[in-house]
Protein backbone atom coordinates (compact mmCIF):
# COMPACT_ATOMS: atom_id res chain seq x y z
CA UNK A 1 0.00 0.00 0.00
CA UNK A 2 1.16 3.49 -0.76
CA UNK A 3 2.02 5.55 2.42
CA UNK A 4 0.16 8.40 3.41
CA UNK A 5 0.78 11.61 1.15
CA UNK A 6 -0.67 15.17 0.92
CA UNK A 7 -3.50 15.82 -1.44
CA UNK A 8 -4.43 19.23 -1.41
CA UNK A 9 -7.51 20.70 -2.08
CA UNK A 10 -8.10 20.37 -6.17
CA UNK A 11 -9.35 23.60 -7.89
CA UNK A 12 -12.53 21.70 -9.31
CA UNK A 13 -13.46 18.84 -6.83
CA UNK A 14 -15.81 17.55 -9.29
CA UNK A 15 -15.79 13.70 -10.77
CA UNK A 16 -17.19 11.74 -13.58
CA UNK A 17 -16.65 8.36 -12.61
CA UNK A 18 -14.50 6.45 -10.24
CA UNK A 19 -11.63 3.45 -10.99
CA UNK A 20 -12.10 0.51 -9.04
CA UNK A 21 -10.55 0.84 -5.57
CA UNK A 22 -11.17 4.51 -5.17
CA UNK A 23 -13.14 6.12 -2.47
CA UNK A 24 -16.09 7.30 -4.08
CA UNK A 25 -18.83 7.80 -1.63
CA UNK A 26 -19.62 8.14 2.35
CA UNK A 27 -22.43 7.45 4.55
CA UNK A 28 -23.28 7.83 8.48
CA UNK A 29 -25.76 5.33 9.88
CA UNK A 30 -27.40 7.52 12.67
CA UNK A 31 -30.22 7.40 15.36
CA UNK A 32 -31.70 10.99 14.30
CA UNK A 33 -31.12 12.01 10.71
CA UNK A 34 -32.65 15.36 11.51
CA UNK A 35 -30.23 15.74 14.61
CA UNK A 36 -27.39 15.22 11.85
CA UNK A 37 -28.63 17.26 9.08
CA UNK A 38 -28.54 20.08 11.77
CA UNK A 39 -25.18 19.24 12.89
CA UNK A 40 -23.57 18.64 9.65
CA UNK A 41 -25.43 21.38 7.42
CA UNK A 42 -24.26 23.55 10.11
CA UNK A 43 -20.41 22.53 10.37
CA UNK A 44 -19.59 22.09 6.40
CA UNK A 45 -22.69 24.30 5.50
CA UNK A 46 -24.78 21.24 3.57
CA UNK A 47 -27.63 21.55 2.27
CA UNK A 48 -29.90 18.25 2.11
CA UNK A 49 -32.86 16.81 -0.39
CA UNK A 50 -34.44 13.07 0.67
CA UNK A 51 -33.05 10.20 -1.39
CA UNK A 52 -33.53 6.40 -1.32
CA UNK A 53 -35.07 4.26 1.83
CA UNK A 54 -35.59 7.45 4.02
CA UNK A 55 -32.03 8.11 3.68
CA UNK A 56 -30.98 12.16 2.64
CA UNK A 57 -28.09 13.06 0.25
CA UNK A 58 -25.70 15.96 2.20
CA UNK A 59 -24.89 18.49 -0.95
CA UNK A 60 -22.20 21.19 -1.18
CA UNK A 61 -22.72 23.86 -3.84
CA UNK A 62 -25.88 21.34 -5.47
CA UNK A 63 -23.24 18.54 -5.66
CA UNK A 64 -23.87 15.32 -3.42
CA UNK A 65 -21.08 14.76 -1.04
CA UNK A 66 -22.32 12.33 1.25
CA UNK A 67 -25.27 10.53 3.15
CA UNK A 68 -27.34 10.37 5.86
CA UNK A 69 -29.20 7.38 6.79
CA UNK A 70 -31.31 6.09 10.13
CA UNK A 71 -30.22 3.03 11.42
CA UNK A 72 -32.36 0.19 10.84
CA UNK A 73 -31.68 -1.71 14.40
CA UNK A 74 -30.17 0.25 17.74
CA UNK A 75 -28.18 -1.67 18.31
CA UNK A 76 -25.92 -1.34 15.49
CA UNK A 77 -22.84 1.47 15.43
CA UNK A 78 -23.59 4.85 14.82
CA UNK A 79 -20.85 5.15 12.06
CA UNK A 80 -19.64 6.31 9.03
CA UNK A 81 -18.75 4.30 6.40
CA UNK A 82 -16.30 4.61 3.24
CA UNK A 83 -17.18 2.61 0.11
CA UNK A 84 -14.79 2.06 -2.99
CA UNK A 85 -15.78 1.94 -6.45
CA UNK A 86 -16.23 -0.95 -8.35
CA UNK A 87 -17.94 -1.56 -11.93
CA UNK A 88 -18.35 -5.35 -10.68
CA UNK A 89 -19.52 -5.31 -6.61
CA UNK A 90 -20.13 -9.31 -6.83
CA UNK A 91 -16.83 -9.98 -8.07
CA UNK A 92 -15.31 -7.57 -5.62
CA UNK A 93 -16.87 -9.02 -2.73
CA UNK A 94 -15.84 -12.33 -3.55
CA UNK A 95 -12.59 -11.78 -3.96
CA UNK A 96 -12.56 -9.61 -0.70
CA UNK A 97 -13.75 -13.59 0.94
CA UNK A 98 -10.96 -15.10 -0.87
CA UNK A 99 -8.40 -12.68 0.62
CA UNK A 100 -9.35 -13.49 4.10
CA UNK A 101 -12.25 -10.58 4.59
CA UNK A 102 -15.86 -10.78 5.25
CA UNK A 103 -19.01 -10.25 4.00
CA UNK A 104 -21.11 -8.55 5.93
CA UNK A 105 -23.90 -7.32 3.66
CA UNK A 106 -24.18 -9.16 0.32
CA UNK A 107 -24.20 -6.92 -2.92
CA UNK A 108 -28.43 -5.62 -3.25
CA UNK A 109 -29.23 -3.13 -5.55
CA UNK A 110 -30.20 0.83 -4.38
CA UNK A 111 -32.74 1.22 -7.04
CA UNK A 112 -31.63 2.74 -10.32
CA UNK A 113 -28.47 4.39 -8.70
CA UNK A 114 -26.65 1.41 -8.19
CA UNK A 115 -25.80 -1.74 -5.78
CA UNK A 116 -23.72 -1.99 -2.35
CA UNK A 117 -22.46 -4.16 -0.03
CA UNK A 118 -20.43 -4.55 3.16
CA UNK A 119 -17.38 -5.91 3.78
CA UNK A 120 -14.36 -6.24 6.12
CA UNK A 121 -10.77 -6.51 5.98
CA UNK A 122 -9.14 -9.55 7.74
CA UNK A 123 -8.56 -8.03 11.11
CA UNK A 124 -12.75 -6.95 10.70
CA UNK A 125 -12.20 -3.03 9.70
CA UNK A 126 -15.78 -2.13 8.37
CA UNK A 127 -16.02 -0.80 4.56
CA UNK A 128 -18.35 -0.69 1.53
CA UNK A 129 -18.24 -1.29 -1.93
CA UNK A 130 -20.25 0.76 -4.65
CA UNK A 131 -21.27 -0.09 -8.10
CA UNK A 132 -22.43 2.94 -9.64
CA UNK A 133 -25.61 2.97 -11.64
CA UNK A 134 -27.24 6.53 -11.92
CA UNK A 135 -24.73 7.48 -8.96
CA UNK A 136 -21.71 7.76 -9.36
CA UNK A 137 -20.60 8.97 -5.94
CA UNK A 138 -19.04 12.49 -5.12
CA UNK A 139 -19.59 15.08 -6.86
CA UNK A 140 -17.32 17.22 -5.29
CA UNK A 141 -14.16 16.53 -3.03
CA UNK A 142 -10.93 17.01 -1.95
CA UNK A 143 -11.84 20.67 -0.55
CA UNK A 144 -13.48 22.06 2.65
CA UNK A 145 -16.78 20.39 3.43
CA UNK A 146 -16.11 17.34 1.41
CA UNK A 147 -14.66 13.90 1.70
CA UNK A 148 -10.78 14.25 1.38
CA UNK A 149 -8.98 10.91 2.50
CA UNK A 150 -9.84 7.93 4.88
CA UNK A 151 -7.21 6.48 7.19
CA UNK A 152 -7.30 2.71 7.99
CA UNK A 153 -6.32 2.24 11.47
CA UNK A 154 -4.94 -1.23 11.68
CA UNK A 155 -3.24 -3.62 14.19
CA UNK A 156 -1.12 -5.31 11.64
CA UNK A 157 -0.31 -3.09 9.03
CA UNK A 158 1.64 -5.45 6.90
CA UNK A 159 -1.56 -7.57 6.40
CA UNK A 160 -2.99 -4.76 5.40
CA UNK A 161 -0.93 -3.55 2.56
CA UNK A 162 -0.82 -7.53 1.34
CA UNK A 163 -4.76 -7.11 1.66
CA UNK A 164 -5.34 -3.82 -0.02
CA UNK A 165 -2.90 -4.22 -2.15
CA UNK A 166 -3.63 -7.06 -3.77
CA UNK A 167 -7.99 -5.76 -4.00
CA UNK A 168 -7.20 -2.48 -4.91
CA UNK A 169 -3.53 -2.87 -6.77
CA UNK A 170 -4.58 -0.84 -9.77
CA UNK A 171 -5.73 2.07 -7.55
CA UNK A 172 -2.88 2.45 -5.27
CA UNK A 173 0.20 1.28 -7.60
CA UNK A 174 -0.96 1.91 -11.51
CA UNK A 175 0.22 4.65 -13.65
CA UNK A 176 -2.86 7.11 -12.64
CA UNK A 177 -2.96 6.29 -9.03
CA UNK A 178 -3.88 8.78 -6.58
CA UNK A 179 -5.00 7.27 -3.40
CA UNK A 180 -7.18 8.87 -1.37
CA UNK A 181 -6.63 6.39 1.83
CA UNK A 182 -4.21 5.22 3.92
CA UNK A 183 -2.99 3.25 6.71
CA UNK A 184 -1.39 3.47 10.35
CA UNK A 185 -1.23 1.51 13.16
CA UNK A 186 -4.02 1.86 16.17
CA UNK A 187 -1.67 2.95 18.71
CA UNK A 188 -1.05 5.81 16.58
CA UNK A 189 -4.29 7.76 17.22
CA UNK A 190 -6.45 5.78 19.41
CA UNK A 191 -6.43 3.15 22.05
CA UNK A 192 -4.53 0.04 21.26
CA UNK A 193 -7.60 -2.05 22.41
CA UNK A 194 -9.40 0.14 19.57
CA UNK A 195 -10.50 -2.37 16.79
CA UNK A 196 -9.28 -1.64 13.31
CA UNK A 197 -11.74 0.55 11.21
CA UNK A 198 -11.31 2.95 8.90
CA UNK A 199 -12.24 6.74 9.67
CA UNK A 200 -13.52 9.24 7.38
CA UNK A 201 -11.66 12.60 6.88
CA UNK A 202 -13.42 15.79 5.74
CA UNK A 203 -11.88 19.10 4.43
CA UNK A 204 -11.77 22.19 6.49
CA UNK A 205 -9.91 25.71 5.98
CA UNK A 206 -8.97 25.88 9.70
CA UNK A 207 -8.63 22.47 11.75
CA UNK A 208 -8.43 23.96 15.27
CA UNK A 209 -10.70 26.38 14.68
CA UNK A 210 -13.50 24.15 13.74
CA UNK A 211 -13.39 22.11 16.93
CA UNK A 212 -15.05 25.52 18.82
CA UNK A 213 -17.92 24.51 16.39
CA UNK A 214 -18.24 20.92 17.14
CA UNK A 215 -18.56 20.96 20.78
CA UNK A 216 -21.01 24.23 20.69
CA UNK A 217 -22.96 21.96 18.15
CA UNK A 218 -22.60 19.04 20.68
CA UNK A 219 -19.96 16.63 19.55
CA UNK A 220 -16.34 16.11 21.48
CA UNK A 221 -12.96 16.08 20.56
CA UNK A 222 -11.42 12.69 20.66
CA UNK A 223 -8.12 13.59 19.31
CA UNK A 224 -6.65 16.88 19.36
CA UNK A 225 -4.96 18.30 16.09
CA UNK A 226 -1.61 16.57 15.56
CA UNK A 227 0.16 16.51 12.03
CA UNK A 228 0.05 13.95 9.68
CA UNK A 229 2.40 13.67 6.62
CA UNK A 230 -0.71 14.40 4.84
CA UNK A 231 -1.98 17.38 6.98
CA UNK A 232 -3.39 18.82 10.21
CA UNK A 233 -5.88 16.43 11.50
CA UNK A 234 -8.05 15.90 14.61
CA UNK A 235 -10.47 13.25 15.06
CA UNK A 236 -14.33 14.15 16.87
CA UNK A 237 -18.04 12.76 17.40
CA UNK A 238 -21.16 14.42 16.16
CA UNK A 239 -23.73 14.87 18.71
CA UNK A 240 -24.99 11.43 18.35
CA UNK A 241 -21.36 9.49 18.56
CA UNK A 242 -19.82 8.94 14.79
CA UNK A 243 -16.79 9.69 14.83
CA UNK A 244 -14.65 11.60 12.12
CA UNK A 245 -11.52 13.24 11.38
CA UNK A 246 -11.34 17.07 9.85
CA UNK A 247 -8.53 17.89 7.90
CA UNK A 248 -6.76 20.66 6.80
CA UNK A 249 -4.76 19.61 4.40
CA UNK A 250 -0.98 21.03 2.83
CA UNK A 251 -0.52 21.14 -0.66
CA UNK A 252 2.10 18.70 -1.77
CA UNK A 253 4.65 20.13 -3.40
CA UNK A 254 7.26 18.23 -6.18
Amino acid sequence: MAENRATGFEEDGSAEGYGEGVPCWVDAQLPDVEAGKRFYGELFGWTFEDAYGGSVWARREGEPVAALARKADGRLPTVWTVYFATPDVEGLADRVWAAGGQVVTAPVPVGELGAAALVTDPEGAVFGLWQPGTHQGFGRRHEPGTFVWAELYARDTETANTFYGGLFHDALFGPEAHPDFGRAPVGDVFPTEMPPHFLVHFGVADCEAVLGTVNRLGGRVQAPPFEASYGKVAVVTDNQGASFAVLETVRQTV
